[in-house]
């Protein structure tokens, strides 16, 4: 049999605190300065080029942010070249082109496209 306990605790739930958390707050803040952060920053920089993975991960998260969809396969890319196709060649092209283009016109768009886009993206080191 169960029995309840007499005294009931301060606070009940899983709310947080909130005072508390304005406390440490207020304490990070003031301790944190925007000179101090920025100091932070280019230890991270620093690591981040000597090669420091979750230093990268950390900028890279605030820079970048994560992708939103996954990334095609490596044997995806080797058939897409192998075939031929670029994919952002084709989506770039389906914008410029319209239903009453013949095929012809809009292979020619395709290919200038895809020839033009080398000279417009950075080479990958």
């Amino acid at each position: 049999m169960n029995r309840k306990t007499e005294t009931e605790p301060m606070l009940r739930g899983r709310a947080p605190h909130r005072r508390t958390q304005s406390d440490y707050m207020g304490a990070l803040l003031d301790k944190v300065t925007l000179e101090t952060w920025g100091e932070v920053i280019d230890a991270t920089i620093a690591k981040a080029k000597d090669g420091d993975a979750p230093a990268r991960a950390f900028l890279a998260a605030y820079l970048v942010g994560k992708p939103t969809t996954e990334a095609a396969t490596p044997l995806a890319i080797t058939a897409e070249r192998i075939s031929g196709d670029d994919a952002l060649a084709d989506k770039l092209t389906s914008e410029l082109t319209n239903w009453h283009m013949d095929d012809d016109e809009k292979e020619a768009i395709r290919e200038a496209v895809a020839a033009e886009l080398p000279a417009h993206i950075e080479p990958q080191p």
